[in-house]
């Protein structure tokens, strides 16, 4: 990194820090990326995908301080890899045409859990988390900087039993209007994104998925279509999880323009 890059980089986050005993900035456009490992990322974190970045988009990370953001944006576990929502961030920063604007991202998923531990109060063992009151007490802080514009979510490998995907859409109904009444916002754009479409058993699921735009108002659903997993038949590979963020920025577009 150049040093004047550098040095206007630290002033930023300077600045970042500053923001929070003024108002909100509205050049600081926030976005919350929640759901379950494939949103946190596990993608393997090769030397091709450690350089990926911009310096107009920063992550609120574990102490929930803001920096640049690169791969891993979560901390949910200690392997945590490449997922969507670094590329998702790039791609809103480079559609804005106003040079002032930044994105902030707020990693909020944890993997393994199903849209029941999405819930205020729930408790999700196997994490020792509360992954929605957890959420919730990060947008708060994040909303002290600047102002959400939108959500994007990948969960469902928890929920694929078919007794499960009967109910899901008003599970995730519940959760999104949750979320606009935190953000005050009730038309805060929600972005959920498909299963893999390389394990036949998701097909269910994302039919179902299918449904939300015309269920809920300002939602998409990104595509999984021809998207691959690194081995193990459940999670992204890299190269699909950087695409998948390119196609969540793209909906989010989509969304954002019927406001």
């Amino acid at each position: 990194m150049k040093i004047h890059t550098l040095l206007l980089t630290i002033c930023l986050i300077a600045g970042l820090s500053a923001k929070a005993q003024q108002q909100p900035d509205p050049n600081f456009e926030l976005y919350i990326l929640a759901g379950q490992s494939n949103m946190s990322g596990r993608g393997y974190l090769t030397d091709e995908f450690k350089n990926e970045g911009d310096s107009r988009v920063y992550v609120l990370n574990k102490d929930n301080k803001w920096i640049l953001a690169k791969h891993p944006l979560h901390f949910d576990q200690p392997y945590v890899g490449v997922g969507p929502g670094l590329v998702f961030g790039i791609g809103m920063a480079k559609a804005s045409t106003n040079p002032k604007i930044r994105i902030g991202l707020i990693p909020c998923a944890v993997g393994g859990t199903p849209i029941e531990h999405w819930m205020p109060g729930a408790y999700d063992a196997a994490t020792k988390t509360h992954p929605y009151d957890d959420a919730v007490e990060r947008i708060k802080i994040a909303m002290q900087y600047g102002v959400i514009k939108g959500v994007i979510w990948h969960q469902g490998e928890a929920n694929k039993y078919p007794e499960r995907v009967k109910i899901y859409l008003a599970q995730l109904q519940e959760l999104i209007e949750r979320f606009r009444t935190l953000t005050n916002n009730p038309k805060l754009p929600f972005v959920a994104g498909e299963l893999g479409r390389f394990r036949p058993e998701f097909s269910g699921f994302n039919d179902e998925l299918t449904k939300l735009p015309a269920m809920v108002p300002y939602t998409a659903v990104a595509t999984a279509e021809n998207l691959t997993h690194r081995g193990d038949t459940v999670h992204f590979d890299s190269p699909s999880a950087d695409e998948f963020g390119k196609r969540y920025a793209k909906k989010m577009l989509e969304v954002q323009k019927k406001l």
